[in-house]
């Protein structure tokens, strides 16, 4: 299996090291099959293809029952082909028979989703126990073993925004691709990080007032200042420089301006009377 660096053929002797201690890492399936049984060369090409697609997600290990059939029989298999999922040393799930590509995908997924999910909970509990520096490592290793999972970046964010770590949280949210950002509570946890961030990068108030001052098409300026007063809870200021900003340039940063106001907005509720104003003056922009 050499033309594949996640698929493996393994013997009684490295059958430790292949299987139970990769399996300490995520997923490993091994697959029990025979030369000499025709439903088992019609699996094999099956679960070939799907490990070069996940790309390294779970671990494909054969074991050749003509060779190594005592071993096989120690692991409960009396039927061929048969495939047992590994996690943690332990077999945690077992199909039987020459499956479609089909039901291999949504079981690959079940194993895959379960892992994940697994190591996001224990990122989280690492969390409620006040170990935050441990809890972002785990989320992070959550994250790198699925990228594709949607609540993953969520959380890994919040809880390097907990480490005052903003630049990091930022640069990770924007990262995402547009699908994944148009998810409302993610949208609008990366305005808030990117407000913390701006707020920690940016000069002092004066310096900022003097840089708007002397050029008011600054609007990298007015966005700091917007942060410096959003951090110091001065909402009125923060909404005058984000209005300054949907005014003079919607592109900023992405629409920063009206993205930052409808975070206020939020933030103080409809019926709070600045809101009403703002809200107000942003609906006028759009004439």
């Amino acid at each position: 299996m050499a033309d594949s660096p996640f698929v493996f053929d393994t013997t009684a002797d490295t059958f430790s090291r292949l299987v139970l201690e990769n399996s300490d890492k995520g997923p490993v399936l091994v697959n029990y099959w025979s030369p000499r049984a025709g439903p088992c060369l019609m699996l094999m090409p099956r679960l070939v293809r799907l490990a070069d697609e996940f790309g390294g997600r779970f671990l494909l290990v054969m074991l050749n029952t003509d060779d190594y059939g005592q071993l096989a029989r120690t692991h409960g298999v009396m039927s061929l082909p048969t495939v047992k999922v590994f996690r943690n040393g332990n077999v945690v799930d077992t199909l039987h028979g020459a499956e479609s590509e089909e039901t291999l995908r949504r079981f690959i997924d079940k194993q895959l989703t379960d892992t994940t999910d697994g190591r996001l909970r224990i990122a989280l509990t690492a969390q409620a126990r006040g170990e935050t520096e441990n809890a972002v490592r785990l989320a992070a290793e959550a994250a790198l073993a699925d990228p594709h999972h949607p609540r993953i970046p969520l959380e890994l964010a919040k809880l390097l925004v907990l480490q005052e770590r903003y630049a990091q949280a930022d640069d990770l949210l924007q990262a995402l691709p547009e699908e994944s950002r148009s998810d409302p509570e993610l949208h609008k946890l990366a305005t808030h990080v990117a407000f913390l961030r701006a707020a920690r990068e940016a000069p002092s108030m004066e310096a900022l007032e003097k840089a708007i001052a002397d050029h008011p098409d600054n609007l990298e300026a007015r966005y700091q200042l917007s942060a410096r007063h959003l951090v110091a809870s001065n909402f009125e200021p923060a909404m005058q420089q984000l209005l300054e900003i949907v005014r003079r340039n919607r592109d900023f940063r992405r629409d920063a301006g009206r993205q930052g106001l409808l975070a206020l907005f939020e933030l103080l509720g409809d019926d709070d009377e600045q809101v009403v104003r703002y809200r107000a003056l942003l609906n006028e922009t759009r004439h």
